[in-house]
């Protein structure tokens, strides 16, 4: 390693991703450590990167893509913690602060979603691409948006997960799991949430099982949304809950049924899509923002 070399987080709900390297081609294996506590979740990241140091010198700054709702704005005092969330014990936890303390060095923090948009938008499926969009599917659910490879920011990141969804037909009985929303998208399609009301994640449920459907369905409508709001050119989807086989396919085909109004079938076949960095795209998005944070 040189002075050159980044640290580079992708901390989920379930996993941090941690690795360092200074390019896409020259990173190191990723480390997975299990998301439990926030003190021994972070004593440990912590751990690995001395271990990185004192095997190939100093780390030039870091870079964390976050899962949220997460403080992303510089300006704010609280810059790089997570806000309230339903991960219990880790509202108001300063990510970004424990890992600029330990190693004194520049950190870059952003959502796990944003840090996705923008390595595929530098490296991957959106590079060239004006408006693009990430959806993770996982513990949660959210969306980053980048026009030109930059994230947008408002007042906060963008929150996707939480829109009101038309409920299915065939999933009228379930009140959802947010403990915001109940039955926001993040408590009707999440992980925990496919889950809580059919006792199995959804990709060790039988193919013709309603639940395939059901999620396709509810998924399908973010991606409407958020092509008929961003005016997306690209909507990648992401995440554990889309490594199930031919969920990408339902969510394209109940996309179609809103199809001739601004996209035919064939247009949302190339517009709905598998991010090409496949689990790297948000490790590579700490990259990213360690590489600008540390420039």
């Amino acid at each position: 390693m040189q002075d050159t070399t980044y640290g580079c987080i992708e901390a989920g709900g379930t996993k941090f991703v941690c690795a360092v390297g200074r390019s896409p081609e020259t990173m190191s294996p990723p480390t997975l450590i299990p998301t439990a506590d926030p003190a021994s979740t972070l004593q440990k990241v912590v751990a690995y990167f001395r271990q990185a140091e004192a095997a190939g010198g100093r780390l030039r700054a870091f870079g964390i893509a976050s899962f949220g709702p997460a403080e992303v704005n510089p300006s704010s005092p609280h810059f790089g913690s997570i806000l309230a969330t339903p991960k219990p014990g880790w509202s108001n936890v300063d990510i970004r602060g424990t890992i600029a303390d330990a190693f004194q060095v520049p950190v870059g923090f952003d959502t796990d979603v944003n840090g996705a948009v923008m390595a595929e938008a530098f490296w991957g499926a959106a590079a060239g691409v004006g408006i693009a969009a990430y959806v993770t599917v996982g513990t949660g659910i959210g969306a980053g948006v980048a026009a030109n490879g930059r994230v947008i920011h408002g007042k906060r990141h963008t929150e996707a997960g939480h829109i009101l969804p038309r409920r299915h037909p065939a999933d009228s009985d379930f009140s959802g799991l947010c403990p915001f929303h109940a039955d926001c998208l993040e408590g009707l399609a999440s992980g925990p949430a496919i889950e809580r009301r059919w006792g199995k994640s959804l990709s060790r449920l039988p193919r013709d099982h309603v639940a395939h459907d059901v999620i396709g369905w509810y998924l399908a409508q973010l991606a409407v949304t958020l092509i008929a709001t961003t005016t997306a050119e690209s909507v990648m989807f992401g995440g554990g809950v889309l490594q199930t086989p031919g969920l990408l396919d339902r969510i394209r085909a109940a996309a179609a049924l809103n199809a001739g109004y601004w996209a035919d079938n064939a247009e949302l076949r190339t517009m709905i899509r598998k991010p090409s960095l496949g689990a790297m795209s948000g490790l590579l998005g700490g990259l990213l923002l360690a590489q600008r944070a540390g420039s």
